[in-house]
């Protein structure tokens, strides 16, 4: 009977199962289904309907049997957001969206009572009031009583993998997101580097006594419930902590073999970085707002958060609503005949984090900011794809700035790696070369360590050398870089007027 892993990968708009076979030189992948990440506004807040996400993992594993034999599941999620365990293992609130408002200035409150420098000294993480930190300080503003009630803290791969298994741990790469876990601290148990920020959290007033126990990526969480076995007609099947974070196991995934190359993970977020060993915590990182995540091996992940292709799923969703039905790869080919270098938008302008009507929100900040304003679809598309590429190359200057040494070689992972108009105004845009191909690195990274963890892999090395044998690279090379030149000083003065940089 053929055996192999189930990736489950739930991002922040739809989540899928994926079963990968590994031969020893290769890996092959099948998604088996797709499903929307489910979310509802109750009242004034948004939450996750975990619940019904869960019942689409149990379907996944449903279809998996009837391809074999499942060796192992390993699930990623997004970052950030948490779930709190009561008593006799009660859930006891659906969990926040780290889109919820109720964080807005939240972080200024915070600031009162400690100081930001202090905070990106203990965590290396970059600011954003969507970090967990800032979500327990909110839910401890407006709802104290759930912090008082809970147990145990678990970020959402960790609340499935407790739905999974009943074993309650966090996972390294997950933890690490939430600027609450130093990693630059002597390391507990089996975590590879770190601790829980302790004097950090009680100085705000939160417990800390919920924070469980931190294991890394490959370690066997425990094996599904008797329960689960029974309501699906399954055998007994290992669950691992993978790379949960869905970035960390894309960068596992990265099928990079440069000395000098950066990752970009495309998807809801864009995450631009290299990897590192130690953190780099100073003040040039904390004034450029860059962050220190956790990754596979004690490694860190030295990036940026960028808003990403969030701006243009929200267009989509908005288009949708008046009928106008374009799919993604449509959106592509109509922005590709618009008007080049028209406008632009900081992407990472807050006018942009929260749901709302993003055409209307491109056209406000044009207007706000004297520029001319897009008015039809192409146009504003074309606008989301040129300030992107130049907001990369912002990044990667600040970058290179820091590490002393220049990147030659920029892969772009996840979804947005499909998106070819992108992929070549990066590479026009940072004048790099830029390699895709690898839509799928998130579950490729995933699958892939579950193979370590039962020892058919030896190391990331191998992990990246079977990946490079497995799928084939696209390569984009500069182009019109006078031009991109020249409209990157206008982009530059566009942050500088609206946000004094």
């Amino acid at each position: 009977m053929k055996k192999f892993y189930v990736g489950i990968d739930l991002g922040a708009e739809s989540g899928r199962g994926i079963i990968g076979e590994f031969d020893g030189s290769k890996v092959y992948l099948k998604e088996i289904h797709r499903f929307p990440t489910y979310n509802s506004i109750i009242l004034n807040h948004r939450f996750w309907d975990v619940l019904s996400i869960f019942e689409e993992i149990k379907k996944i594993l449903s279809i998996a049997k009837n391809h074999g034999e499942i060796s192992g599941i390993g699930i990623t999620t997004w970052g950030v957001d948490c779930s709190f365990i009561g008593q006799n293992d009660l859930l006891l609130s659906n969990p926040f969206h780290y889109r919820d408002e109720r964080t807005s200035g939240i972080m200024e409150e915070v600031f009162q009572i400690i100081p930001k420098d202090r905070i990106f000294k203990e965590t290396g993480i970059q600011f954003m009031p969507l970090n967990t930190l800032f979500q327990l300080y909110a839910t401890k503003k407006e709802y104290p009583y759930i912090l008082e009630n809970c147990k145990y803290l678990l970020f959402m791969p960790d609340l499935f993998n407790f739905f999974l298994t009943g074993e309650k741990f966090c996972e390294y790469t997950i933890t690490t997101t939430s600027q609450m876990y130093n990693s630059l601290a002597s390391g507990q148990n089996k975590a590879p580097r770190g601790n829980w920020c302790y004097g950090l959290l009680q100085d705000l007033g939160i417990n800390t006594d919920f924070f469980p126990q931190v294991i890394s990526p490959g370690t066997l969480i425990g094996n599904i419930t008797k329960k689960l076995q029974e309501e699906l007609n399954l055998p007994s099947i290992p669950v691992f902590s993978v790379c949960c974070h869905d970035t960390a196991s894309a960068v596992v995934g990265t099928p990079a073999k440069e000395e000098k190359w950066a990752y970009l993970s495309s998807g809801t977020w864009s995450l631009l970085g290299v990897e590192i060993e130690n953190p780099i915590i100073n003040e040039k990182t904390l004034e450029y707002n860059f962050t220190n995540e956790g990754g596979f091996g004690g490694s860190i992940r030295f990036l940026k958060n960028i808003m990403g292709l969030w701006i243009l799923q929200e267009c989509k969703r908005e288009l949708d609503k008046t009928g106008k039905n374009y799919t993604y790869e449509e959106l592509v080919e109509i922005a590709k005949n618009a008007s080049p270098f028209y406008s632009f938008i900081d992407v990472n302008s807050s006018d942009f984090l929260y749901p709302g009507n993003m055409i209307e929100k491109i056209k406000n900040y044009c207007k706000k900011t004297g520029q001319k304003v897009p008015e039809d679809v192409p146009q504003i598309i074309r606008v989301i794809f040129e300030s992107l590429a130049m907001e990369y190359r912002y990044v990667i200057e600040k970058i290179e700035e820091i590490i002393g040494y220049d990147i030659e070689t920029l892969h772009i992972v996840g979804g947005g790696s499909k998106n070819y108009l992108l992929s070549q105004f990066t590479s026009s845009s940072t004048k790099k070369i830029v390699i895709t191909g690898l839509s799928e690195a998130t579950s490729v990274g995933n699958i892939l360590v579950q193979a370590l963890a039962r020892r058919e892999v030896k190391d990331i090395s191998q992990i990246r050398e079977i990946i490079r044998n497995s799928f084939p690279l696209i390569v984009y090379r500069p182009e019109d870089i006078d031009k991109w030149d020249e409209n990157f000083e206008k982009y530059l003065r566009l942050k500088e007027f609206h946000y004094g940089l």
